[in-house]
C-alpha cells in the first residue's frame, strides 16, 4: 500500500488488487469494505471482471480492487473449481492495460488464494519483518514459490526482499538485516522501512504514509523504496 502510494507520486498508474480477507490494503487507502458494492469475491465468484470492481482512492494516479469478509468463504469454493489455481491469473489476463504495475496484496498465509496471487504474478516482493520469527517463516514461503514455479508459474522471480519495522537500536534487527542481505544478496532492496509511530497510525485514518505525513521518516524511506523499484524496472529516476 505504502510503496505502491509512492509509486503514484511519482507519477505511475497503479493499482493495488487486495486478495486478504482483512482487507487492511483496502481500508489503508480510504475505502470502507463494509459498504463497498463489490470486492475481489465477486471476481473470484465470476460475477464481475476485474474493470468493473475497481475503485479510485483519493490519491492521484492510485486505484484499488477492494477486499471484504467475504472473501474467507472463497477459499473453500474454489477447492471444487476446475483451474483453481489460475481465477485471479484469468481475471487478470482480462483486465484492460491500463496501470504501470499492479500490486497484488496477498493473506498473511499460504492458502489457496495466495498460491493464486503467485501464479499470477511476475514477481514477488517479500517483506521481512526484522525479527526473527519472520526468518523462520521465511524458509516456509520460499519452499512454497520454487513449488509453484515448478508447478504453476515458471516466469514467477522473486523481485526483492524488504526489510520491514526496522529498530536501528536493537542488535536482533542488525541481525536479521545480515541475514537477510547474505540470502537474497542484489535481490534485498538497499532501502529499510523503520518501526515508526507515525508509519502505525496513518492506517487508521485510511491513508498511506504518503499522503498522512508525507515529512516523516517512513514516507522517506518508502520514497527511496520507490525509486529503487523504479530503477530495478528500468523507470527513470
Amino acid at each position: 500500500m505504502n510503496l505502491a502510494a509512492a509509486l503514484a507520486g511519482m507519477g505511475e498508474q497503479m493499482l493495488i488488487v487486495d486478495t486478504d480477507p482483512q482487507s487492511n490494503a483496502t481500508s489503508g487507502v480510504g475505502i470502507d469494505r463494509r459498504i463497498v458494492d463489490h470486492s475481489m469475491y465477486d471476481v473470484f465468484h465470476g460475477g464481475k471482471t476485474i474493470d468493473e470492481v475497481i475503485e479510485p482512492t483519493g490519491i492521484e494516479g492510485l486505484s484499488v480492487v477492494p477486499s471484504s469478509i467475504d472473501l474467507a468463504a472463497i477459499e473453500i469454493e474454489l477447492v471444487a473449481r476446475f483451474a483453481r489455481e489460475r481465477q485471479l491469473a484469468i481475471a487478470l489476463e482480462a483486465m484492460n492495460d491500463d496501470f504501470d504495475f499492479v500490486f497484488i496484496d496477498c493473506p498473511p498465509s499460504l492458502g489457496l488464494i495466495t498460491v493464486n496471487a503467485l501464479t499470477a504474478a511476475d514477481e514477488v516482493i517479500i517483506p521481512i519483518q526484522a525479527e526473527y520469527y519472520a526468518l523462520e517463516g521465511l524458509s516456509q514461503l520460499l519452499k512454497s514459490i520454487s513449488a509453484i514455479q515448478t508447478n504453476l508459474n515458471p516466469r514467477l522471480e522473486i523481485e526483492g526482499a524488504v526489510i520491514t519495522m526496522y529498530d536501528r537500536r536493537t542488535t536482533l534487527a542488525l541481525d536479521v538485516s545480515q541475514q537477510v542481505r547474505e540470502h537474497f544478496g542484489d535481490r534485498a532492496y538497499r532501502t529499510v522501512i523503520p518501526r515508526t509511530v507515525r508509519l502505525a497510525e496513518a492506517p487508521s485514518f485510511g491513508e498511506p504514509i504518503e499522503s498522512f505525513d508525507p515529512l516523516s521518516r517512513g514516507a522517506v524511506a518508502y520514497r527511496a523504496l520507490a525509486q529503487e523499484f523504479r530503477r530495478r524496472h528500468g523507470r527513470s529516476a
